[in-house]
């Protein structure tokens, strides 16, 4: 086992590998003799050498990404806060094992291992409005489930999600973190009595957990979900594997945000993959200090959004390995 409790994962934090500086500088250095003219192709460029300096080779590469989706129930839906019944989660856990979501097709595309693991579907954490989400024990199960999920043989890792009720669950987190208002969005696609309702869930939370969440960590017990957690820790165990990370959503950023908020270089090792149709997405890529490759008003989660990034990525990779210097292409320097 990784870790047995979330001292054992604060200590994870405090010594997690860094960037190959040696490959970085040997990155940037073939960059500048590519057969192309200086910062020709823009940010691909800054990611190439980026993932070049996690790979810790020159060349870097992105052929054999993983996706992981991470599905989980809320006790926070008997508040009303979501537009569709917690059943639906199971169903799509079915859904993604029968190939028929948009996520397997996405991961198809762009060749993907896709893996779906379902945190006790039939066991929603507890109402935070009315009691701490998870206990201690049920938070490090389930940050244990998403260290342990990642592929270190991966190049390329994706977090994703599936949960009614989990925009409230990460608008909360956001909320404890950051402070103040307007992190609760519609999720998927409440309408305006169903937004009262979930604000005033988030802010019952928030009241009744205000001494636990001085701690990030106690903040995603308290606060969170299994799902959520499950992000975080593989967040967590692709950093320890070296693996680069592209962030999804709202509720995949919400569990990168407990990292940060512990470790400030926790997400080094990350990308943001898109800024997405949630209202509070962008506000909180901001306070990732995370760039978005793609903003397509996208709003599915599963995903779905760092999977189509995987593609800008691949392109990347791509150029920087695969294009000649000028010295090997017998082109003039500048020419």
């Amino acid at each position: 086992m990784p870790f047995q409790s979330l001292g054992d994962v604060r200590a994870i934090l405090a010594k997690m590998p860094g960037p190959d500086a040696t490959a970085t500088a040997a990155a940037e250095a073939r960059n500048g003799q590519l057969t192309k003219p200086p910062g020709a192709l823009g940010r691909l460029e800054r990611v190439a050498v980026w993932m070049a300096g996690w790979q810790g080779r020159e060349k870097p590469s992105a052929a054999a990404p993983q996706i992981v989706i991470f599905a989980g129930n809320h006790g926070v839906t008997a508040k009303g806060v979501s537009a569709f019944p917690a059943e639906v989660t199971a169903q799509m856990v079915a859904n993604f094992a029968h190939g028929g979501a948009a996520i397997n097709q996405l991961a198809k595309a762009f060749g993907a291992k896709l893996d779906v693991h379902a945190l006790e579907l039939d066991r929603p954490t507890a109402d935070f409005t009315e009691a701490p989400a998870m206990t201690e024990a049920e938070v490090v199960a389930a940050l244990r489930q998403g260290f342990e999920a990642v592929d270190p043989g991966a190049d390329l890792f994706v977090a994703g999600e599936m949960g009614i009720g989990n925009t409230t669950a990460a608008a909360a987190i956001a909320t404890a973190l950051y402070g103040g208002v307007g992190w609760a969005g519609r999720g998927t696609g409440i309408d305006d009595e169903g937004l009262r309702r979930k604000e005033a869930a988030i802010a019952a939370g928030l009241e009744r957990h205000r001494a636990e969440t001085r701690d990030p960590l106690q903040v995603l017990r308290c606060l969170g979900g299994r799902e959520i957690a499950a992000m975080a820790g593989a967040i967590l165990g692709a950093r320890v594997a070296r693996v680069p990370v592209i962030l999804d959503g709202f509720i995949a950023c919400a569990a990168a945000a407990v990292l940060q908020a512990v470790t400030a270089d926790a997400l080094d090792h990350c990308i943001a993959g898109h800024q997405s149709a949630e209202g509070a997405h962008a506000r909180l890529l901001e306070k990732l200090g995370k760039e978005p490759l793609l903003a397509l008003g996208l709003r599915l989660g599963e995903g779905s959004g760092a999977a189509l990034a995987i593609g800008v990525v691949q392109g990347a990779v791509a150029c920087h390995s695969g294009m000649l210097t000028f010295a090997e292409a017998g082109v003039a320097a500048g020419a």
